[in-house]
């Protein structure tokens, strides 16, 4: 293990170089002048970037693979769930809307991913620097707030998730191994979420999000795989005879709910449908680990449009297919988790390669949505605290797979004590859907809409009140009122939960 102190004398030269560029030139982005705080540590062999970074080495293949990753997790779950509460006509109809959306609102972001300044167009490392080139201060500051809770919430629902996942394991082979059929089969789900959080400790210290692209890789395989299977599951159960494949309106008030309960139902549901869509809130950090077109500089915005294009159209494929032939194998009683629904399914070694694959998937998944808020609460300890031994000193050290890794002491107990709090947070609240629905809630008018119809405006210089800008005024306001709606109904599923459930100790 060899301590590395710092980057070398030609990090120095060009972070010296740079600050002398610029100078007090009042055009300089707020971008540019943040990014002078990152030090690069450059070895020899290696090439750069024109910021300074080691070279991108993205692709859109690898970028469709991150987006699918942190897109088909939880909320492919949901949907057959989410598809009972709305019915036959709203259903398809909600999961092309919000496609639609997604992938109109994801180009915009793309392309605020550059900023244009006298010297070219500098980089944007996160959202936020995004943000902060194009917006005022104070959206800055409500851009970070609702990011990082949603990135935290993220890593609360995928905790869930993968207790649960796991259960439903253990209770399949708890059934099939009980001759007498008595068994009650009643496991906690907390032992399984300290085992996904020990992993997510491990995964967690690795500090650089493109050394991970592997992990998105394998965690993609296994969306498409738990998700074949639940689809394929859901199909044999929708051509059982005298089955019921829903209705056009969905849960029948006076029947399944009351009136005020479809309401809220229905609102979750559009919370639901949300948080399947996702992943704008790291769009720019996925970004950010590209490398232009062939013979084409500075076309990032190019490569993840592709990428965008293809993780949307792949994952809706999907959706559609867990979604809508969920629905139909279980009809206006679709469980909140689909593969968790077939209970002691035959054949239960099936389901049981399904939850294993959710689980797996979920490994990656909650380091695609958490390396991003590790990086951020990193960059602003070490220029708080730029000589603290505890926070800046370097060891690299030879991992299998991986390459040399560095390693602080900062960053072990940090992200340690992260992965803990999550953890413990997911315990406390094990509530998969209506965990889902407010953090779509949470997420998908501000992250998604609000700021690339802002940063939009503010790039293209969109006359106010002209026609376009009106229509994308108006789209925001719209998906602001399903934000709020879906907010509603999933507070008002936690309160009801909560009625019959003890933390810690409810088992299911």
């Amino acid at each position: 293990m060899t301590p590395v102190t710092g980057a070398d004398d030609s990090a120095h030269n060009l972070h010296t170089a740079e600050e002398g560029k610029l100078g007090k030139d009042e055009y300089a982005s707020p971008l540019h002048r943040d990014s002078l705080s990152r030090v690069f540590v450059q070895r020899e062999g290696e090439e750069y970037d024109d910021d300074g970074h080691v070279k991108r080495t993205g692709t859109s293949l690898t970028a469709s693979a991150h987006i699918i990753t942190a897109v088909i997790g939880s909320g492919v779950l949901s949907l057959a769930w989410a598809s009972a509460q709305i019915g036959w006509v709203a259903a398809p109809i909600g999961l092309a809307m919000f496609a639609l959306i997604t992938y109109y609102c994801s180009r915009m972001l793309a392309d605020a991913y550059r900023f244009p300044t006298p010297m070219g167009p500098e980089r944007h490392y996160s959202y936020m620097d995004a943000v902060r080139s194009y917006l005022s201060p104070w959206q800055v500051v409500a851009c970070g707030v609702v990011q990082y809770v949603n990135m935290v919430g993220t890593g609360v629902g995928y905790t869930v998730t993968a207790g649960i996942s796991a259960v439903a394991i253990r209770r399949s082979d708890c059934f099939h191994a009980d001759t007498t059929g008595t068994a009650v089969c009643a496991i906690s789900n907390n032992p399984w979420m300290l085992a996904y959080g020990g992993m997510q400790i491990l995964l967690s210290q690795v500090p650089d999000f493109d050394r991970l692209w592997w992990l998105s890789i394998i965690a993609a395989a296994m969306s498409f795989g738990y998700s074949s299977i639940g689809v394929g599951l859901a199909i044999g159960k929708a051509t059982q005879h005298d089955h019921s494949h829903g209705t056009l309106g969905g849960v029948q008030i006076g029947v399944d709910t009351s009136s005020w309960g479809k309401t809220w139902l229905v609102f979750q549901s559009l919370g639901n449908i949300a948080f399947a869509y996702s992943f704008s809130l790291i769009l720019i950090e996925i970004q950010d680990t590209l490398k232009p077109d062939k013979g084409q500089p500075r076309t990032e915005h190019k490569v993840m449009k592709r990428a965008t294009l293809a993780g949307i159209v792949v994952t809706t494929t999907f959706y559609a297919c867990a979604g809508l032939i969920g629905y139909a194998g279980f009809g206006d009683s679709a469980p909140g988790n689909l593969l968790t629904g077939f209970g002691f399914f035959n054949p239960y070694w099936l389901v049981n390669l399904a939850n294993t694959m959710v689980f797996v998937h979920l490994v990656g998944a909650y380091q695609v949505y958490t390396q991003p808020f590790f990086g951020f609460v990193e960059s602003r300890v070490l220029r708080a605290f730029p000589k603290n031994h505890f926070v800046t000193h370097e060891y690299a050290f030879h991992v299998p797979f991986l390459g040399i890794l560095n390693f602080n002491m900062f960053r072990l107990v940090w992200r340690t004590l992260y992965v803990c709090f999550t953890t413990v947070v997911a315990m406390l609240l094990p509530f998969f859907n209506d965990i889902l629905g407010f953090l779509g809630a949470l997420g998908f008018w501000p992250l998604t809409v609000y700021f690339p119809v802002q940063m939009h405006i503010a790039q293209k210089k969109v006359r106010r009140f002209s026609p376009y800008w009106i229509w994308l005024q108006s789209l925001s306001f719209f998906c602001f009122l399903i934000s709020l709606a879906a907010a509603a109904g999933s507070i008002e599923g936690v309160v009801q939960d909560t009625k019959s459930y003890t933390p810690f100790h409810t088992n299911y």
